[in-house]
């Protein structure tokens, strides 16, 4: 599915969640890893909704052609069942911005701590 080897990234408010949550980053890279195989929700426009915490919590994921995934919202299933349909839409839009960025961008987000890039092992 990946034109080369996946990166995942965490926006800065879904990390403060899901250190909330107690969810690792070896947790949400193995999430990645299983997104980029198929495994997940797919919502279409390029938005990916993904278990995590065993089953406890929901993540929205936005991906850009196969080779950034982006965690950006993580609810409690305890909280809600779903995202609604404007909410829904609005991820599509964030999906569609995140598909034009260059890598430059990235690196800015990544500078300014925006984004932190998600590893295979806990820090």
């Amino acid at each position: 599915m990946s034109k080369g080897n996946p990166r995942f990234f965490k926006t800065k408010a879904f990390a403060k969640l899901a250190a909330k949550a107690r969810i690792s980053d070896l947790e949400l890279f193995q999430a990645g890893f299983d997104l980029t195989q198929g495994k997940g929700a797919n919502l279409g426009g390029g938005v990916w909704k993904k278990r995590l915490n065993k089953n406890m919590h929901r993540s929205i994921v936005v991906e850009q052609v196969a080779d950034w995934w982006f965690f950006v919202y993580l609810y409690a299933k305890s909280d809600r069942e779903n995202i609604d349909q404007a909410e829904e839409a609005a991820f599509k839009l964030l999906a569609a911005q995140y598909a034009a960025m260059r890598d430059e961008q990235l690196d800015d987000l990544l500078v300014l701590k925006e984004i932190l890039e998600v590893f295979s092992h806990d820090d």
